[in-house]
């Protein structure tokens, strides 16, 4: 017989644990969409691994990277796009404002928030294992990129990697609750994706950005999904200044989500639903 949790605590925990593990067995059903992300990210990898090489041999040294540190941070930004989701989405909950469902989800004893970052935790570790490994892999074959060989680059770069999730996941989440005041939210989910794509580092390294559009893009959250976590794995940024910029994020959008969801919770109230 299964011993059930003597603390609340543990049960809590054990039940934001099973909710991540369903989100990672619900996005394995959708493998054949997971490899074939995959492969679009090692096309499109592979040709901007060319392009950089293309600028860097002109202009060595731009950024403070070398051509090995501008491919790896090409392939890397590649891997993100899933686990990040670097270009929206990924959450199901403006979908169910607009069918109503929202108010199931509302009524349950659980957060909304921390259920639907668990559920997002699982569908990331499962995109890393399918559409992230495979770009990095074949990007280090055919270019070869930078394997850090002290242990302590990659627990940061695994910490920053985590919490780079964590704030895409803060982000996203206000995004998808934005369509609980605007009649379509497809023009908030637009403008979010050109967002993060821009100021993400996704494009180009932020550190190529001129002046203050430089200095403004790096302090933006966007700049914790792809560009500090590729640093912390590349060593060109203090850690704890690293990982505390994330941290900071991640707190700030968490703890906005949690407002937004209370004043959510009276809006479906007022309307009804």
């Amino acid at each position: 017989m299964r011993k059930s949790p003597q603390h609340p605590q543990e049960a809590v925990f054990l039940l934001y644990a099973r909710i991540a593990g369903y989100g990672f067995r619900r996005h394995s059903a959708y493998r054949a969409a997971a490899l074939a992300g995959a492969f679009t990210n090692t096309v499109f990898g592979v040709l901007r691994a060319y392009i950089l090489i293309a600028l860097w041999e002109a202009r060595p040294g731009l950024g403070g990277y070398d051509i090995t540190d501008a491919v790896t941070f090409c392939f890397l930004s590649q891997a993100f796009i899933g686990p990040m989701q670097v270009f929206g989405g990924g959450l199901e909950l403006s979908g169910r404002v607009r069918t109503g469902n929202i108010a199931v989800d509302l009524l349950r004893p659980a957060s909304l928030q921390l259920w639907s970052l668990a559920d997002d935790l699982g569908r990331a570790a499962y995109l890393f294992l399918l559409r992230s490994l495979p770009p990095t892999a074949i990007g280090a074959a055919l270019f070869g990129i930078i394997v850090p060989a002290d242990p302590m680059t990659w627990i940061s770069f695994t910490a920053g990697f985590a919490l780079g999730v964590i704030v895409s996941f803060g982000w996203r989440y206000l995004v998808a609750l934005s369509a609980c005041w605007v009649v379509d939210d497809r023009g908030t989910q637009s403008l979010s994706l050109v967002m993060t794509f821009f100021f993400s580092g996704m494009v180009l390294p932020l550190h190529l950005f001129p002046g203050w559009l430089g200095a403004l893009a790096e302090v933006l959250p966007w700049s914790a999904m792809v560009q500090v976590p590729a640093d912390l794995y590349l060593g060109k940024r203090d850690v704890l200044d690293a990982l505390g910029f994330q941290a900071a994020w991640a707190a700030a959008l968490l703890a906005l989500g949690a407002l937004v969801t209370l004043a959510a919770r009276r809006k479906v109230v007022i309307q009804g639903g």
